[in-house]
Order: C-alpha cells, then structure tokens, then sequence
C-alpha cells in the first residue's frame, strides 16, 4: 500500500512539479540572456561625458549657493545666476513692502498717541498739555474712532511684516530654482520622435516613443 501511494505521489505531483520548475528556470535563464545587453546600451564614455557635463554645470550653478546668497541678502542670488532683469522686481517688492509698513507704524504711533492723550483728559484729567501735539487732522476724531484706527493700523503691520518674509522667501525659491534649471539641457539637440521596428530593450516589433539627448 505505502509502495502504491509512494508511486502515485511520484508519478503525479513530484515528476510535474519538478518538469516545470525546470521549464520555468530555463525560460528565465533565456531571458536574461536576451535582455542583459539591453540593459544598458550606452557606451561608457558617453555616460561619462554626459556625468561630467551635468556636473559641471551643478557646481557652476549651485542652487545651495545661490539660495544662501538670497537668503543673506535679497538679490545677491540672482546676480549669482546672472539673472539681473530680475533685481528691479525684488527690490521694487520688497521696497514698496518696506514703505508700507513705515506708513502703517507712522500711523499707528500717531492714532495712538492721540487716543492716549483724549482717554487721559477724559477720564484723569491730565495730560492737557498735551494735546496741542497731537497731529491737526486727527484733532477732530472722536476717541472710539482713533481706538478704532490704531487698532486697524496695528493689524497692517503685522501683515506688512509677514508679506515681507513672504517676499523674501520668494526671492530665495527664485534663486533655488534659477540655480537647478541652469544645469538643464534645452538646446535644440533634445527630441522627440516615434520610431517604428524592432526594439532592443523590449524585445518586441512595433512603435517605439523615443527621446534623444545629444
């Protein structure tokens, strides 16, 4: 009996199991022989032309070096990537930012001063003499209304200083940025085609989507 279930289990499942294990490992065995050469088909020389070339151009262009010049000082970036056109656009925002919070804490030291010195009269009775430096065109504002006003012109310069860093952390992304894509190949040696036939890499026969870059 044991002799009978031995022989059955031989004959059925391990001889089949083993056939195709070694079907399979076979197949595998092809395919790595076809397809090895493929893998990679550019010659050293190339690859290594094509490394050196690439970088050159990142420590030419180094986007650490110019995103800590921008950050030091707004500018210094770009003219690190000799992008000058673009110094009047960070200087001009972050000029005009810069006068706009002037203005804002101008006004708000003003509305402040003249709230203190109405709240003092009225409720302490001091500071009287005070209030001839009040400025002439805030004279005629009620104490609520400058309340309101040196609220409101506390608020801009809080956002004035935030639109600042903003901006300023901006010009750093430019120079970053500016500083990657110089080290890009957009000449016009880069294409794009559809080439029919035989495929090496994929071992099959058809249309092959297919980018050269010289």
């Amino acid at each position: 009996m044991l002799q009978y279930l031995y022989s059955r289990f031989y004959n059925k499942i391990f001889l089949p199991a083993a056939f195709c294990c070694f079907s399979l490992y076979s197949i595998a065995q092809e395919n790595e022989k076809f397809i090895s050469p493929a893998k990679d088909s550019t010659p050293a020389v190339i690859k290594k032309q094509t490394a050196n070339k690439y970088d050159s151009a990142f420590k030419a262009h180094s986007p650490k070096k110019a995103a800590l010049r921008s950050a030091l000082l707004p500018g210094w970036g770009q003219i690190y990537n000799k992008k000058y056109w673009k110094l009047p656009i960070v200087y001009g925002a972050l000029g005009t930012c810069t006068g706009i919070f002037f203005y804002n804490l101008g006004n708000y030291k003003d509305t402040r001063f003249a709230y203190r010195v109405k709240y003092n009269m009225r409720v302490n009775h001091t500071d009287s003499a005070l209030y001839n430096d009040i400025k002439s065109n805030l004279k005629p504002i009620d104490e609520e209304s400058l309340k309101f006003y040196r609220n409101q012109f506390r608020k801009d310069i809080d956002y004035t200083v935030l639109v600042f860093v903003l901006l300023w952390g901006l010009n750093v992304v430019d120079a970053a940025v500016d500083a990657h894509l110089m080290s890009f190949d957009v000449s016009p040696d880069l294409s794009f085609r559809i080439k029919p036939g035989h495929s090496e890499m994929a071992g099959t026969n058809g249309l092959s989507l297919v980018l050269s870059i010289r």
